[in-house]
């Protein structure tokens, strides 16, 4: 029972975990049955190598490892760290980190599931195997009931759940576009699980833009583009990220091109992402991008303050940890980019509570944000603010304070006074005299403006996402 939960466990957190991550911390770990509470059947024991390596998982990993395994088991499960123990080598030294014959079994299991056979026990190595690679490449703990909704992916999400119930029929395809960590690959893994979950049988592929470029160069070299056809022109549903990456690469577009008929033509559903909307992407066929922009296309915006708050605490939650939420209120103020920055803020703080063994308050999370803090109150000031704009708009940081109204002076004036609302903390009327002594009622109307633009302009969307970006460094 034990080795086959450690197996699903392990399953769940290589979906979870970023492939480095499991690698270094996850993989080595074996499986103990000799170790105190082990034969208890709430208690999973598992050998770490080393000192370091069991301070460092209890610290950052147990309380994910705990819920995988809780949730493979469908009960409360709890992890028990023992360090390897030291054997006799055949020399008569000590060494530590030998198998134990539990551990043996579990990678020839393991092995066995991966495809390689029952093989040679004395060349398995010491730690488990990697879960088997699966067809779709689809992260499966990324589903539509562990996406936080809100109003920022209210729509992108509407149009996902659609295609996810109803592929080939409407939206296809579905073009979902936003800056960097917002959530777009989030979305479309969500879409192929939630389809394989009706139609197991469906045929679902999950790449990156990259990937699909390296299988055009292998097989333009081995000449073999039938492959690549059966590979991609069977498919029932389409996922691929970061379309932008196909720029400059004629032959490539060729084949997505020839790919992306094919795939309409038997109504299969292909959903993309990207950076920028389809008019935006540069050095890519017109013929793409109009066929990009003929289905439904969506944008993913920054989550707003509530949204923030609430992918806080139930990441925390995923990590076992129950976030105050006068705590996620802090963070989620200081932390405004995206859903990653958000994370890497949640891991600091979490990290440093479990270091400094200190209760998570407001006090804690300030000290461990201090350097994204500092750098966030140094770097974004009005000032900072008209510069980045004036010189994105090509006009002169003068511009910004003097009378002239002409749109191409008018309009970037207006775009720095709603960033300057939205990033930094000065109120309405020390703004409008930072501006050139305009009036409050001037930069209100400017930031109403602007932020109703946004929402129904995508080029205007995507030029504030680029300032954006660039303003937080």
């Amino acid at each position: 029972m034990s080795l086959d939960l450690w197996q699903r466990g392990c399953e769940r957190l290589a979906a979870e975990l970023p492939e480095q991550q499991f690698n270094t911390w996850i993989r080595p770990l074996t499986l103990a049955v000799d170790a105190p509470g082990a034969a208890a059947p709430d208690v999973v024991a598992v050998q770490v190598p080393n000192r370091f390596k069991l301070d460092w998982i209890r610290s950052q990993y147990a309380g994910r490892i705990e819920s995988a395994l809780t949730e493979a088991a469908g009960r409360p499960m709890r992890l028990e760290l023992t360090l390897t123990p030291r054997t006799e080598t055949p020399q008569g030294g000590a060494a530590r980190g030998l198998p134990t014959h539990a551990a043996t079994l579990a990678q020839q299991a393991l092995q066995r599931a991966a495809g390689g056979g029952s093989g040679d026990t004395a060349t398995v190595e010491s730690r488990t195997l990697a879960p088997p690679a699966s067809p779709h490449r689809l992260n499966l703990a990324l589903t539509f009931d562990t996406l936080v909704a809100g109003r920022a992916n209210q729509m992108a999400r509407t149009a996902a759940l659609h295609v996810a119930g109803a592929p080939g029929v409407m939206y296809n395809p579905l073009f979902i576009y936003g800056g960097v960590g917002l959530g777009k690959t989030h979305l479309v893994h969500a879409v192929g699980n939630a389809l394989l979950k009706d139609r197991p049988q469906a045929r679902v592929l999950y790449l990156h833009a990259e990937q699909f470029i390296s299988d055009v160069v292998k097989n333009y070299q081995r000449k073999t583009f039938d492959e690549l056809k059966a590979k991609y022109h069977s498919l029932d549903l389409l996922l691929i990220d970061d379309v932008q990456f196909f720029a400059g690469k004629d032959r490539t577009q060729e084949e997505f091109f020839n790919a992306f008929e094919a795939l309409l033509t038997k109504r299969a559903h292909i959903i993309m992402t990207s950076d920028t909307y389809p008019k935006g992407l540069v050095d890519i066929d017109e013929r793409l991008t109009s066929r990009f922009d003929a289905g439904l296309t969506v944008a993913i915006e920054p989550p707003e303050l509530e949204m923030r708050v609430a992918i806080l605490m139930r990441k925390a939650l995923a990590e076992g940890t129950e976030m105050p939420e006068d705590v996620a209120f802090f963070i989620a103020k200081n932390v405004r980019a995206n859903v990653r920055e958000l994370e890497g803020a949640l891991r600091k703080v979490l990290a440093y509570s479990r270091f400094s063994h200190k209760d998570i308050n407001i006090t804690l999370a300030r000290d461990a944000l201090r350097d994204l803090l500092s750098i966030q109150n140094r770097q974004i000031s009005v000032e900072n603010i008209q510069k980045t704009v004036a010189d994105f708009y090509k006009i002169k940081v003068a511009d910004m304070y003097s009378k002239k109204r002409p749109a191409s002076i008018a309009r970037p004036r207006q775009i720095a006074m709603y960033l300057a609302k939205d990033m930094t903390k000065k109120s309405l009327p020390e703004i409008g005299e930072l501006f050139g002594g305009r009036d409050h009622t001037t930069v209100l109307h400017a930031v109403r403006k602007i932020g109703a633009e946004r929402g129904v302009n995508p080029e205007l969307n995507q030029q504030l996402h680029v300032l954006e970006q660039t303003l937080k460094g």
